[in-house]
């Protein structure tokens, strides 16, 4: 079953650069077809999942900001920090 936090913690992944975007596509196209979503946030979560599963699309990409969109629509904040090499 799809969470929010699963959702979150790929999310999570490719902003800190463990898995590729391509990666992250995969992963939401596959749990568009093949899981089941956490009913709770059903809504929200397949919401995310779709626009991360869109992400490979030249025409929608994925931002900073998108990824801060859908990290807000699951009730999560994000930022950043910078740290010295």
């Amino acid at each position: 079953m799809i969470t929010k936090q699963t959702v979150i913690d790929q999310v999570s992944q490719y902003l800190h650069k463990e898995i590729s975007l391509a990666a992250l596509v995969d992963w939401a196209e596959t749990c568009l077809m093949d899981e089941t979503f956490e009913e709770s946030e059903h809504d929200a979560i397949r919401d995310a999942v779709a626009r991360l599963a869109a992400s490979d699309v030249q025409a929608f990409g994925l931002t900073w900001e998108d990824c801060e969109r859908i990290v807000n629509s699951l009730g999560y904040s994000a930022r950043v920090v910078i740290d010295a090499r």
